[in-house]
């Protein structure tokens, strides 16, 4: 299974420019690495320009699904499709979205966990539907969002439903970049399963973004990665045979004893 990644500067309070860009990277990643899952980051759409989100915001996932949805279906690539402001009923969610070759959206998921050092809480809702496992080319799968990953009890209810892959989608800062570099490996290690995350890069409101897009395997080795300054495509293809063997041979599943935690 061959993914590319998108580790992209997004444009500040632009949505069209930011789709504009999208296609035009989709459109050459799919003739260049022929990737069979590709991954946006976090708020593409927008970047994080919270206090004017209610001007920008998609209304119940529109346009931007159809957008994401119609590339799917030209290319016939999957689409991890990052996050978006999203208004429903009223309120702006941080919303993500996963689509088949088909163009069809499988999973739809609202970020968690909001971010009280970027003031998300005053500005977003916080998802209110647990995150579940979807499928993508008959491989269980996950997603999460950015500061989602501090929280592994998220991270765990994944692997223990059946996921191989978690993605994870973000707009992580520089000022923290270790702890996303650490938090992906530790993941991956303890759920022995594949990690694939797209963070951005570039700046907004004096916050730089830490780019370090990455791919890492069950055993925790990293097989892709991104730097911290540039736009680029992080390409690899992942062996989910890796997996079995991991878990076979260092079973933590089945040495687990729930009954005292």
């Amino acid at each position: 299974m061959r993914y590319s990644i998108y580790q992209m500067d997004v444009i500040p309070g632009d949505p069209a420019a930011n789709r504009g860009k999208v296609a035009a990277w989709l459109e050459r990643a799919v003739k260049l690495e022929q990737p069979d899952i590709v991954v946006l980051p976090e708020m593409w759409t927008t970047g994080y320009t919270l206090p004017e989100l209610p001007d920008y915001a998609d209304n119940d996932g529109e346009p931007t699904s159809s957008f994401l949805c119609n590339l799917a279906k030209k290319y016939e690539v999957n689409i991890i499709g990052g996050s978006f402001a999203n208004r429903k009923e009223g309120k702006i969610y941080n919303s993500s979205i996963a689509i088949d070759r088909s163009g069809m959206a499988i999973y739809r998921y609202d970020k968690i966990h909001l971010v009280p050092m970027l003031d998300e809480p005053k500005y977003l809702t916080g998802g209110e539907n647990h995150a579940e496992v979807f499928e993508l080319d008959g491989v269980k799968m996950g997603l999460i969002i950015c500061y989602d990953l501090r929280f592994p009890e998220l991270m765990r209810k994944l692997a223990l439903d059946g996921a191989q892959v978690v993605h994870v989608v973000a707009e992580w800062p520089t000022a923290r970049k270790e702890h996303w570099r650490v938090l992906q490996l530790a993941r991956a290690i303890e759920n022995q399963m594949f990690i694939v995350s797209s963070n951005s890069i570039g700046a907004y409101n004096g916050v730089e973004y830490a780019g370090t897009s990455m791919v890492i395997d069950p055993w925790g080795t990293v097989q892709a990665e991104g730097d911290g300054l540039t736009e680029q495509t992080i390409s690899s293809s992942i062996s989910l045979d890796i997996t079995k063997k991991v878990r076979a041979d260092v079973p933590v599943f089945s040495c687990r004893v729930p009954k005292f935690y």
